[in-house]
């Protein structure tokens, strides 16, 4: 597949999921009524649908990669500060969006004996992304936007009976060649494990996301520069709910590069966040500003500080029946 049909195919994707989710809002129940929105004493919503409960335990279970709730998530990246030895000049400032469809898919069983597919999908989107020539030395920057590699991870979740307060899912996560431009992807198909794990209660959720792959087959467009890929992400998170569907926490991804040269190969970022979910048309929407800063980055030249605005628009569940039975 050619790269501008990855991108066809990419636009066709989104708009066939804006699609799926904005009329399903209005639709009508079974006898003919609307679903109504109850304002509880405290101000929070209680949204009338089985997956959906008030606005803050929406916001609660946005904040679990394996919770049964189906979402839009796009993260506004930027503006994001590159820094490094190949820099002598002030930061040089990238931006991008990522696109997330969060759609947990019920395999088998029903209610807390239910198993799940975890579905993530992480489309990048990129605006502006500094990209250094050290061949050309130092200040040599190419600044390219475009779409980057997309991950799909796949990841098995037990029955929420089995585990109690414990957050756990695993399986494959699989990266695709489809960057418009070299320099913004591996130009390699990618694959390797992912896990979620982590705890929650009633007042947070804490959790580590880590996802690692190994390069397979090849590019004929692949550079020499690009070595078979093998490389970490590695989600952190703590969520601490607050009244009227507030949160605050941190969320920051740890990168590793193992073909990275030594004090290139990390990047170690810590932040904080400030969320609020809130009712808008019918729809609940998360919103989220961060702040992060990256202790550990490459010397050359990397990420330094970041701003992210997250915006999650939760959508019906499109698959409410177990595709397995057991209901």
């Amino acid at each position: 597949m050619t790269k501008q049909r990855r991108s066809l195919v990419l636009v066709g994707i989104v708009g066939a999921l804006a699609l799926l989710a904005t009329p399903a809002w209005s639709h009508p129940a079974a006898d003919g009524s609307r679903h109504e929105i109850i304002v509880q004493p405290d101000g929070d919503k209680d949204h009338n649908r089985p997956e959906h409960g008030s606005l803050g335990s929406i916001g609660a279970k946005l904040a679990d990669p394996t919770a049964n709730i189906w979402a839009l998530v796009l993260n506004f990246q930027g503006p994001t500060f590159y820094d490094g030895d190949l820099n002598t000049g002030s930061p040089k400032v990238g931006g991008n969006v990522i696109f997330q469809p969060v759609m947990p898919i019920p395999l088998y069983g029903s209610g807390k004996d239910q198993w799940k597919l975890i579905t993530r999908p992480v489309i990048p989107i990129i605006f502006s992304q500094p990209i250094p020539d050290p061949a050309a030395g130092t200040d040599a920057f190419d600044h390219i936007g475009g779409l980057g590699d997309i991950e799909l991870p796949l990841l098995l979740n037990p029955s929420a009976r089995m585990l109690g307060h414990w957050i756990f899912a695993a399986g494959p996560v699989f990266e695709f060649p489809s960057a418009t431009n070299t320099k913004l992807g591996a130009n390699q198909y990618s694959v390797g494990p992912a896990v979620a794990l982590g705890y929650k209660t009633e007042k947070w959720t804490a959790l580590v996301f880590p996802n690692y792959f190994f390069g397979i087959g090849s590019q004929s467009d692949r550079t020499a520069a690009n070595a078979t890929t093998s490389k970490l992400s590695l989600l952190y998170s703590f969520a601490y709910n607050l009244p009227g569907a507030w949160q605050v926490g941190t969320n920051p991804t740890i990168a590793y590069n193992h073909n990275a040269s030594s004090g290139n190969q990390w990047t170690v970022p810590v932040g904080l966040f400030v969320a609020k979910t809130i009712e808008l048309g019918g729809i609940p929407i998360k919103i989220e500003g961060t702040l992060e800063y990256a202790v550990v980055s490459p010397n050359a030249f990397g990420q330094r500080a970041n701003f992210r605005i997250v915006v999650t628009p939760v959508i019906p569940s499109l698959i409410q029946k177990s595709i397995l039975g057991g209901n």
